[in-house]
C-alpha cells in the first residue's frame, strides 16, 4: 500500500535545513503557575472522580488554560507546539474516571495547538508544527510489577497498541501534523506506540510522521528496560522517524555525553528537550533560562542538534532564551552512515561486513 507523504513532514525538513527549530517547554509546571482548584479541572463533566491534577482534561474544562500557554510558547520563539496530552491515554485516565473522554480530550487538545499554531504562522508566514504528545503510561511491557513472579505483565503489547491508536487518531483528527512518542523509558512501549501509528497510517492511506524520544534513568545512559540510547536507536530505526532524541529526567548537563552519541549514530533529526537542571530539595526546578540556553548553544554549535526545547521546569523564558542562544547557528547535518546490519538487545550489536 503506497501512503500519501506527509506535506507537513516536508515542511519540517525544509525548515530544518536552515536552521535549529525550537519546540516548545513544561506544560505541567505552568499549569501549576495557574493556581487551580477542582472546579477548573473537575468543570460540568459530572465525572466520579476528583480531576485536579488531570491536566489533559483542561481541554475540555479550562480550553483557555492550555491555549494561554500554547501562545506564550509561540511568543517566546517556539516553531513546534506539543499537545498537552502526556496522560490522555485510556490507562492513565482511567485513575480519574475519564477513560470514555480520551478520544474527546485529545481531538480537542491538538484543536487547540493547531488554532494558535496557525494564528502564528498567519502573522508571518513561518510554519509552525503540532505534535501529538503520548507519553509511556504508566505501565510497562518488558518488567514485571510483581517481583515474586518475573513473567507476570499488568498489559499485554496488543492492549497497548490498541491504547495508543484511538490517542493517535484523535490527535491527527484533531489537527496534529507528527505524533510524538516521548518519555520513553521502556523501549517496548515505544514499539507498541510505533505499531499504532503505522495501522492509523493503513486507515488513513496517509503518513503520519513519527517523533521518538528516550528518557534516562540513570547516568549511565539507559533506560528503565534497560536499554542504551544506541540500543534504543537500533531498536526503532526501523520506524524511520522524523526525529529521535532525548527528553526529560535531567538537566543539560547530565544528558551532554549521550546527545553527543546520538548525534553520531542516528540518520534523522535529533531533538532534545531537557529539565530544567535537577529539582532542588522541595522538588522545584531553580535553573536560570540563560544558563540552561548556555549548556543547549554547547550543542548546537558542536553540531549536534536540530530541535532544542524544554521539558519539567522549563518556561517561556527559557525557550526564548535557548531562541535567542542559537539564531545564529547553523543545524546538525544528518550523517552518512555505512551500511551494517545494526542489531540490539540491550547493548547495541552491529554486525562487521
Amino acid at each position: 500500500m503506497t501512503l500519501a507523504p506527509s506535506k507537513a513532514r516536508a515542511a519540517f525538513e525544509a525548515a530544518a535545513a536552515q536552521r535549529i527549530l525550537i519546540t516548545d517547554g513544561a506544560f505541567g509546571t505552568q499549569i501549576q503557575t495557574k493556581g487551580l482548584v477542582e472546579a477548573d479541572y473537575a468543570g460540568d463533566l459530572g465525572l466520579s472522580h476528583e480531576q485536579k491534577g488531570n491536566n489533559d482534561i483542561l481541554a475540555l474544562t479550562r480550553p483557555d488554560v492550555p491555549e494561554s500557554i500554547h501562545r506564550a510558547y509561540f511568543e517566546a520563539g517556539a516553531d513546534i507546539a506539543e499537545t498537552n496530552t502526556f496522560s490522555a491515554n485510556k490507562i492513565s485516565q482511567a485513575d480519574y474516571g475519564a477513560e470514555h473522554l480520551v478520544a474527546a480530550i485529545n481531538r480537542e487538545s491538538a484543536a487547540l495547538a493547531r488554532k494558535v499554531a496557525d494564528e502564528f504562522t498567519a502573522r508571518d508566514g513561518k510554519p509552525r508544527f503540532v505534535a501529538g504528545a503520548i507519553g509511556p503510561t504508566n505501565k510497562t511491557l518488558s518488567l514485571s510489577p510483581d517481583v515474586n513472579d518475573p513473567g507476570y505483565r499488568e498489559i499485554d503489547f496488543d492492549y497497548l497498541t490498541e491504547v495508543y491508536r484511538e490517542q493517535a487518531a484523535a490527535l491527527v483528527e484533531g489537527g496534529s501534523d507528527f505524533i510524538l512518542i516521548e518519555t520513553v523509558f521502556d523501549t517496548l512501549n515505544a514499539k507498541a506506540g510505533i505499531m499504532a501509528v503505522k495501522q492509523l497510517e493503513k486507515v488513513l492511506g496517509r503518513e503520519v510522521p513519527i517523533m521518538l524520544s528516550m528518557t534516562l534513568t540513570d547516568l549511565s545512559g539507559r533506560n528503565l528496560s534497560g536499554h542504551t540510547v544506541e540500543a534504543f536507536w537500533y531498536a526503532v530505526r526501523h520506524a524511520k522517524p522524523l526525529t529521535v532524541g532525548l527528553n526529560c529526567s535531567f538537566g543539560a548537563t547530565q544528558l551532554r555525553p549521550h546527545v553527543k552519541s546520538l548525534s553520531q549514530i542516528a540518520d534523522t533529526y535529533i531533538m532534545i528537550y531537557p529539565n530544567a537542571g535537577l529539582p532542588n530539595e522541595l522538588g522545584e526546578y531553580d535553573e536560570m533560562p540563560d544558563t540552561t540556553a548556555g549548556f543547549v548553544h554547547e550543542w548546537a554549535i558542536a553540531g549536534q542538534v536540530n530541535v532544542l526545547g524544554g521539558c519539567c521546569g522549563s518556561s517561556p523564558a527559557h525557550i526564548a532564551a535557548m531562541a535567542k542562544a542559537v539564531a545564529d547557528v547553523p543545524p546538525r547535518k544528518l550523517p552518512t552512515l555505512e551500511t551494517k546490519t545494526r542489531l540490539a538487545g540491550l547493548e547495541p550489536f552491529i554486525m562487521a561486513a
